[in-house]
């Protein structure tokens, strides 16, 4: 074991000495376990994303044994036209006008649960919950499916970070799938039937140039919409509450100013990104830092390594949401300099969406709570997705 594997013990505790180490010593090493390729620095991940050479190939057996084919896995004007199919639903007027109510709705759900208590695991009572919950009302589904959908939330995210290849957390991802698509597919029928203002009729009824999603397509979309709406969701707020009660001063400032919730988003995502890594796959040979990767073969982009490169940020260790080399402006959209959300043509589709649900959640979060600090210490978990399992709270409740 060197001390730039990344599926070791240590980088799995304290991931940001092994970032460093390779970006430092190997900025493109082969991984034999993950039999794949590992690139650390951000103008070689940066590059990954937007060179058309990298395609997504790898979503093939990365992706579709448990979601199907998804617009991840597409290119060309099959992805032009699935992406604005589905675009409308996340930005502007559409979100603002159908789904911020969802979200505000269920945030003071779920804070109604503990706002009084002093005390609180915000992973268990707030962040893991509240953006299923809000998928789920967007979809136009009963609200008794909520903790349902969190199970198949949990069970997909434990497919996708199964690294080692463990079978028990594989079957149960696929179970999920057989049981999503039994679930979904009557669904997506009766909602072709008699389309309603919701999203799944959104995605039903949505046609451009003539063409419409498949059953299958929206199915798979939805079964995406988990992890990529979920996971990034749920994992930042988590990130961005741990990043802010360790700088107090910068709380303080965001309190001040709700506005700067959307830096210390962007900030958040620069500086502990949900997702830690993305994969691509070249298709011919490619000349990055430290030699070449073949065709064909799979490259792991470590997001998290990219993002504290100091060939592209000042004093990249630190949490500075009013930092000058970041460019906030532009934090989420396809033209961001940091790489929470992917780059180039597969650039987040759900970033306003993400933004929206968090900008809301922390405002609900502060306005019901006082004078935060740690219960006990945050851990943050996880390789391919990384934040606090737990993170309990003390506060003094408004109100």
């Amino acid at each position: 074991m060197t001390a730039t594997d990344i599926l070791s013990p240590e980088c799995l505790r304290d991931p940001v000495p092994v970032w460093e180490a390779l970006r430092e010593t190997e900025p493109l090493s082969f991984h034999p376990g993950l039999n794949a390729y590992v690139i650390s620095r951000y103008a070689d991940v940066d590059r990954a994303f937007k060179d058309p050479v990298f395609t997504s190939d790898n979503y093939a057996w990365q992706l579709e044994p448990l979601h199907g084919r998804t617009i991840l896995q597409m290119d060309g004007r099959e992805h032009s036209i699935h992406r604005r199919l589905v675009t409308p639903a996340f930005r502007g007027s559409d979100l603002t006008a159908r789904f911020v109510p969802v979200m505000r709705q269920n945030s003071r759900e779920l804070l109604d649960g503990f706002r009084h208590a002093g005390e609180v695991d915000l992973v268990d009572a707030y962040t893991t919950r509240f953006p299923i919950n809000v998928i789920v009302d967007m979809l136009g589904l009963p609200k008794s499916d909520h903790l349902l959908f969190h199970r198949w939330y949990t069970a997909i995210i434990g497919f996708l970070s199964n690294l080692t290849r463990d079978p028990e957390v594989a079957a149960r991802g696929m179970a999920t799938r057989e049981e999503l698509a039994a679930y979904l597919l009557p669904r997506i029928e009766e909602r072709r039937a008699a389309p309603g203002d919701d999203l799944l009729s959104v995605l039903c009824t949505a046609e451009i140039d003539g063409e419409r999603m498949t059953e299958q397509e929206i199915k798979a979309f939805v079964s995406l919409l988990l992890i990529a709406g979920g996971e990034t969701t749920d994992k930042a707020i988590a990130n961005m509450m741990v990043n802010l009660v360790r700088h107090p001063e910068q709380m303080a400032m965001v309190r001040a100013d709700r506005s700067l919730i959307a830096n210390a988003l962007a900030e958040t995502l620069r500086h502990s990104p949900p997702v830690q890594m993305i994969m691509r796959q070249p298709a011919e040979d490619v000349e990055l830092s430290g030699g070449t990767v073949p065709a064909g073969a799979t490259v792991v982009c470590l997001i998290a390594a990219a993002n504290r490169d100091p060939r592209r940020y000042a004093e990249p260790d630190r949490f500075d949401l009013t930092r000058a080399d970041l460019d906030f402006a532009k934090a989420f959209t396809a033209a961001a300099n940091h790489t929470g959300f992917a780059l180039g043509r597969h650039f987040c589709v759900g970033a306003m969406l993400a933004k929206t649900e968090v900008e809301i959640a922390a405002n609900d979060l502060l306005d019901a709570m006082e004078e935060i600090e740690p219960a006990e210490p945050a851990v943050a978990a996880g390789l391919f997705t990384r934040a606090p399992s737990a993170l309990r709270l003390r506060f003094r409740p408004t109100g």
